[in-house]
């Protein structure tokens, strides 16, 4: 007894439907899998960018003097422990002491900042509705409540900057490893553009973090320039930390202005507003001009995409991946063109290098 020239059919399309549901199964559990571990996809792309560069400093050290990349890896290492020391230090000392001349001038401050605003109809309603001792004595409770809160993504923020940098040691010390590795996972027919399209992603990252690095230099001497001129205390530590915090996108520079006015109100409320300004004007300039110019010469991305990356990736990731947005947009970027652009759509006008 024979199947009838319909069964064949039927068991032929059957196969094609099962073929097609089980990859749609796969590429959905594989797009929920990179939903909800998108936290350790954030701790890769903080790690690549930590060891990445100084690999690439390290090989740039070993071309120009001709030292073993080995010895060139420790000294870069050293240097930026060296440095983050040192600023360690200096933010310690310096604003400790500070700290200390600031708190035996709070009374005065205070005093001085309430008769100011008795003067006044508007500011006698602004100390109206400023709670008493009692008040926040009676709320202390509630404000306790947040504190296990707070604890919690303090320690939270500390744990994923360790794994980063565990991560970050584990890639420095063997990249080549890592990358053979995903190469591996490609056909051998595909291998070697597999390694192109690698290499492309490392400079992306290289080169953005070089000009995060120029644009967070921008935001330091501008800072210090200023704050100086106006006769801040700290004025170099204060735009030190500018700069440094200008690496986290929109909140950074909102975390670096809060020091800066409580030094600036040691010396009364106009001076307070002049920091204010300043600080708005370089943040200005920074975020539509300095940044956005930069990036584009340095990873080819418009602006308008940088800023619709943080909003998107922010949005659903906090402050690490507002943090990373730009440089995973800017991968994501390589990623087509080499990918879709030039290998699925065959065009091979478009310019890939950052």
């Amino acid at each position: 007894m024979t199947n009838s020239p319909g069964s064949g059919e039927i068991t032929t399309y059957a196969l094609r439907v099962s073929i097609t549901v089980g990859i749609t199964i796969l590429f959905l559990g594989l797009t929920g899998l990179f939903v909800f571990s998108f936290q350790v996809f954030l701790f890769i792309i903080g790690a690549l960018l930590i060891a990445l560069p100084m690999r690439a400093g390290a090989r740039a050290l070993h071309d120009k003097t001709g030292m073993k990349e080995g010895i060139a890896l420790i000294i870069i290492i050293v240097g930026t422990l060296a440095l983050a020391t040192g600023i360690c230090w200096l933010f310690a000392a310096k604003i400790s002491e500070q700290i200390g001349q600031f708190k035996q001038q709070i009374p005065e401050a205070v005093e001085s900042a309430k008769q100011q605003l008795g003067n006044s109809e508007i500011g006698r309603q602004i100390l109206n509705s400023i709670p008493s001792a009692t008040d926040i004595a009676q709320n202390s409770s509630e404000v306790m409540s947040h504190a296990p809160g707070f604890l919690s993504s303090t320690f939270g923020v500390l744990s994923s900057l360790y794994i980063i940098i565990i991560m970050a040691a584990f890639i420095l010390v063997n990249p080549r490893m890592y990358r053979e590795g995903l190469i591996m996972l490609v056909p051998k027919t595909g291998r070697r553009r597999a390694g192109e399209i690698l290499t492309n992603l490392n400079n992306t990252l290289v080169s953005w973090l070089l000009g995060q690095l120029f644009s967070m230099t921008v935001v330091g001497v501008l800072t210090f320039i200023c704050l100086w001129i106006l006769g801040v205390p700290l004025a170099g530590v204060l735009g030190l930390l500018a700069g440094i915090l200008s690496f986290i996108p929109n909140l950074g520079p909102i975390i670096a202005l809060l020091p800066a006015l409580l030094f600036a109100s040691l010396d009364g409320s106009g001076q307070v507003l002049y920091v204010l300004i300043l600080y708005l004007a370089v943040q200005a300039f920074e975020s539509s001009v300095a940044t956005p110019m930069v990036q584009k010469k340095m990873i080819n991305m418009p602006p308008a995409l940088v800023f619709g990356s943080q909003l998107l990736i922010g949005s659903f990731s906090g402050l690490l991946g507002l943090t990373l947005a730009t440089p995973i947009m800017a991968m994501v970027m390589v990623l087509v063109k080499m990918v879709y652009v030039q290998d699925i759509l065959k065009d091979d006008d478009v310019d890939v290098k950052p």
